[in-house]
């Protein structure tokens, strides 16, 4: 006990060392993008620059219109694939979980299969195009998803299958309750953390996700968040180049490395202010599997 108590401190840094590794990228991407661009350029990025400027988000209002309809589409994608990637995760999940159910060994098999291969780029594009035609639709930027990892399917399985106590399903039963209603009753209420954990992955793949909107989106109205602030990344890069060439006085005044750390913290601010309300949950869905005294 003695030795558990001296070691406490050092313990207590080691953390804090690593929380501060983790915290101090964001902290200084952040003053970053509040930092003048001929600062930046002379001094470096420093946590503690000579000169602050809104040049950066000065530079994205002049699209504040497309970027408040970005990320409506965002919100809505995230909302709707997350509520509906989870229910379907979930659904697929119970079953596999039960001993009783007789095709669990072959469904757990095609499930695990899913997260060894896949039918490779061209032969989705043309299925999501040719046959269920969601190009340029806001489907395009839900439906792919909903088609959900492997991995969170089997880790549902196993919280359901270590965290439900057969018994409480079995007196249900006995009572008449259904398997619907089981699941809805009992089940889902027993199974807050790891439903958490699963929804809070499943928005941020959603939130994070440009891949869909560069494959089957053209339409520059249904890009999401991430597909503008791309596209601005894009055009930024263009017009430093120009600027190197002489090409355009005006490119060459435009802050490229504030408006850099801007967009960065565009995309990331919204998941920031999420996080702590799942952070309960999400640590104790992480737990799944561990030993229990």
């Amino acid at each position: 006990m003695k030795t558990n108590h001296m070691n406490q401190p050092l313990v207590h840094v080691i953390f804090i060392l690593m929380v501060a590794a983790c915290v101090f990228p964001f902290l200084l991407l952040f003053i970053a993008s509040f930092t003048d661009q001929k600062t930046i350029i002379n001094e470096g990025y420093s946590l503690w620059p000579s000169a602050f400027s809104l040049d950066a988000y000065t530079y994205m209002a002049a699209t504040s219109a497309s970027l408040i309809r970005a990320y409506g589409i965002t919100v809505f994608i995230t909302v709707v694939g997350t509520v509906v990637g989870l229910a379907i995760s979930t659904l697929l999940a119970y079953p596999l979980s039960r001993a009783d159910f007789p095709m669990r060994k072959t469904l757990s098999f095609l499930v695990f299969f899913t997260m060894l291969f896949n039918g490779g780029l061209v032969s989705t594009y043309l299925i999501y195009t040719e046959v269920f035609h969601i190009k340029n639709t806001i489907w395009a930027l839900i439906i792919p998803g909903l088609l959900t990892n492997g991995f969170y399917i089997l880790l549902i399985r196993t919280f359901f299958s270590t965290s439900i106590p057969v018994p409480v399903i079995e007196s249900a039963y006995m009572d008449g309750a259904g398997e619907f209603k089981i699941f809805y009753r009992i089940v889902l209420p027993l199974s807050l953390p790891i439903l958490a954990t699963i929804g809070l992955m499943l928005g941020i793949s959603y939130w994070n996700d440009w891949f869909n909107g560069m494959v089957f989106i053209t339409d520059s109205k249904l890009y999401s968040i991430q597909n503008m602030l791309n596209r601005m990344l894009n055009d930024l890069q263009f017009l430093q180049k120009s600027s190197m060439n002489n090409a355009s006085q005006a490119a060459a005044n435009i802050p490229t490395d504030t408006v850099r750390m801007a967009i960065a913290v565009i995309g990331i601010v919204p998941i920031f202010i999420a996080y702590p309300f799942f952070q309960k949950y999400f640590v104790k869905g992480l737990t799944i599997g561990a030993v229990k005294g």
